[in-house]
């Protein structure tokens, strides 16, 4: 099939599919007028990097892991490094979350210091800080 047809079964535009292809997270082969054309598995490869992409993984990432990928799902074989790869990529979130969850905290321990300290002067937006 060609690059247009993949993109309507798939509702990702050509050019997304353009940069997986560039990505090295597809692979068509060239018709015989330099067309891109794609297996029917491409559908099922691209629906795997779209959830992939949607658990926050890299491009990078998702090379390392589409070998290992079966189903539409993606479910992943317990090929070498797999685990340890997400699990680290889990850490990683975890951390960035803790950071906004305390920078959070923070804006919200600011706001309601203003709040108590506030005069119907400043909440009426009139104040120049200039």
């Amino acid at each position: 099939m060609l690059i247009g047809e993949l993109s309507r079964r798939t509702s990702v535009n050509a050019h997304q599919l353009r940069y997986y292809e560039a990505q090295g997270l597809l692979e068509p082969e060239r018709g015989a007028n330099g067309y891109r054309e794609y297996g029917n598995d491409a559908v099922v490869t691209v629906g795997q990097i779209r959830r992939l992409l949607e658990a926050g993984l890299s491009t990078e990432e998702i090379e390392f892991l589409l070998p290992c990928a079966t189903g539409a799902a993606p479910e992943l074989m317990p090929c070498d490094d797999v685990l340890e790869m997400l699990r680290s990529r889990l850490r990683g979130l975890d951390d960035h979350i803790d950071i906004l969850e305390r920078s959070r905290r923070t804006l919200l321990d600011f706001i309601d210091a203003t709040e108590r300290q506030a005069s119907p002067y400043v909440l009426s937006g009139a104040c120049d800080n200039a």
